[in-house]
């Protein structure tokens, strides 16, 4: 007899911008450059199979590194805190809390029980903030009991959809958010490319998690689980038949116009780039004629005083000479 999980109600769990800045605020104050994580509170509502995190906040939180099962919570902070955040908005309640991470520990199902206190069926983010990471940094898990093969019941994680999600005024405020953080050195098109990238890099760590899971299926390390099988047959399904002609045509015209747009954007680049050498060169032409007629002038000025100073000591040395002849005659009478 194999065990059997209860299903949980939650299908997924949206989070809000605001929660993420929180988380990463609280991460950069307390456990910033070390091994530990933080631990924190969320706020929100439940509409339906639907679980809406608005809000949270941090929360005193401890744990020993060699001995995984010693760990320390402050409960009265997180109730006094959360009384007054009902004052605030009374829709938020508390609907779990959140780590981050980067993965899951082994206390945190005894963590989790504690928060069935305040909700019926509590959610578990774990946020990550590394830079590093390329996908979503959330992933969130609700408890679901467990029977095990002997009778014994348990809590066990059991992972559900997360999004990311964000009002109107959410979206300004990242918006602005974003404009003050994002590297101005960089064109529009580099961003554009950087984030094609990051999307393919996610797709392709997707794709190496499927294979890995079809081939621990297929050596027998893992139990066969009908919904991903499910999940998986539509995913395929979905996929285009690539060997039909039409498609292979379709995706042939797409290509030789993405390849035409570029061939005249180069083309338009180089004639940029010569109209742009030539403005160089007549401008560093100009600027050159323009030196030397200063230093021309400069050396006209030099020349025209040193023939003024020439001139003058001739006028004076001639006035001297004349002098001198018209003391002579006077001499000559005196003699007489």
């Amino acid at each position: 007899m194999s065990r059997q999980y209860s299903t949980p109600n939650i299908e997924r769990v949206e989070i809000h911008p605001l929660v993420l800045l929180s988380v990463t605020d609280h991460y950069n104050r307390v456990a910033k450059d070390t091994t530990k994580r933080v631990v924190g509170c969320l706020l929100g509502q439940r509409i339906g199979k639907r679980l809406d995190v608005t809000n949270s906040f941090a929360v005193p939180f401890d744990e020993e590194d060699r001995s995984p099962g010693t760990w320390f919570l402050d409960f009265n902070y997180l109730e006094d805190l959360a009384h007054m955040f009902k004052r605030v908005n009374s829709r938020e309640r508390i609907v779990g809390w959140y780590s981050s991470g980067p993965k899951l520990k082994k206390n945190d199902i005894d963590i989790h029980k504690l928060f069935y206190e305040y909700n019926e069926e509590p959610v578990c983010c774990v946020i990550r903030v590394s830079e590093d990471i390329e996908d979503l940094p959330t992933k969130a898990y609700v408890g679901v009991d467990v029977v095990q093969t002997d009778g014994r019941h348990s809590k066990e994680f059991a992972h559900v959809q997360s999004l990311i999600v964000a009002s109107e005024a959410e979206e300004v405020g990242v918006e602005h958010l974003l404009r003050e953080v994002e590297n101005i050195s960089q064109s529009t098109l580099t961003a554009e490319v950087k984030h094609k990238m990051s999307a393919l890099n996610g797709l392709t760590e997707r794709l190496e998690m499927i294979r890995n899971y079809l081939d621990q299926i297929s050596k027998g390390a893992l139990p066969i689980n009908q919904d991903i099988l499910q999940n998986l047959q539509l995913i395929f399904n979905l996929l285009p038949n690539l060997n039909k002609k039409n498609v292979i045509r379709s995706f042939q015209t797409k290509k030789n116009d993405l390849m035409l747009n570029i061939y005249i954007a180069s083309l338009l680049r180089s004639v940029l780039a010569l109209d742009h050498l030539l403005e160089n060169r007549i401008e560093n032409k100009h600027k050159e004629e323009k030196k030397e007629a200063e230093e021309r002038k400069k050396q006209q000025k030099t020349s025209g005083d040193e023939d003024a100073l020439f001139s003058k000591d001739e006028s004076e040395k001639k006035k001297e000479e004349q002098d001198a002849k018209d003391k002579k005659p006077d001499k000559n009478k005196a003699k007489k």
